[in-house]
Order: C-alpha cells, then sequence, then structure tokens
C-alpha cells in the first residue's frame, strides 16, 4: 500500500512571510523520529536580494546552543543563492534532537519564503 500520510509528521519551521534580514526557524524537535527532511519555497526577491539557507541542530531548544551541521550530518545540497520560485531539500540524518534552519541576508532587499520540516521514520505510527 502506497501510504506516506500516515509516516510523516510536517512541521512548519518559518511561516512564509516577506524576509528583509537573517531569520532563524523555529526549533523542531525531532524526538520519536529518526528522519527530517527540509523544504524551503521562495518566491519573489527584490532588488537583486542574496540570500542563503543552513541547516543547524542542537540537544535543547535554547537559541545560542544550536551549531551548524556537519556536512556528515545532511543530505543534499543547497545554492549558494536562493532563487526565486523554487523550492530546496535537504535531510537531516545527525543525532540531535532538534534541528533549525537560518536565512541568511547578504544582500538585496527581500525575499518572500517559507520553510517546513518533513518528519519522518516515525518510532510509533500511524503518526496523528
Amino acid at each position: 500500500m502506497k501510504d506516506l500520510h500516515s509516516h510523516i509528521a510536517p512541521v512548519v519551521s518559518l511561516i512564509p512571510a516577506v524576509i528583509t534580514a537573517t531569520a532563524s526557524g523555529a526549533a523542531v524537535d525531532l524526538q520519536g523520529f529518526n528522519a527530517a527532511e527540509l523544504l524551503i519555497m521562495t518566491g519573489a526577491i527584490a532588488s537583486a536580494g542574496d540570500f542563503t539557507v543552513k541547516m543547524q541542530h542542537s540537544d535543547t531548544t535554547t537559541s545560542g546552543d544550536f551549531a551548524d551541521c556537519a556536512a556528515k550530518d545532511v543530505l543534499g545540497s543547497l545554492p549558494a543563492t536562493l532563487a526565486a520560485d523554487s523550492v530546496y531539500r535537504q535531510g537531516y540524518r545527525g543525532g540531535k534532537r532538534y534541528v533549525r534552519h537560518v536565512i541568511t541576508k547578504n544582500g538585496g532587499t527581500s525575499i518572500i519564503a517559507g520553510i517546513m520540516v518533513l518528519k519522518g521514520h516515525a518510532a510509533d505510527t500511524p503518526v496523528a
């Protein structure tokens, strides 16, 4: 049976919005799940905006405890600069309990973006 619905839990890390400065997504708790996939959706970019995204992880929700994920902890890569009207994905395979994502403004005015994390490989299914 083709049933992905009962095996994933989507969580919004950053509500889609116009971003004009560096912004951190909310911490996503991976407890009870053995996999996570970052999905970033972009819309319009104003004034040749230059924005990047990185994944961070931590054992706590304290902002200062988050550190950039090492290459061995992620699957796939993100572009050096986000393009307008695009969707990107990156997997997490590290051992920390929490992940979050940071969109960094390197130049320009703004970007419309949102971030979702799909938690998967749940310890208990179906996922409610």
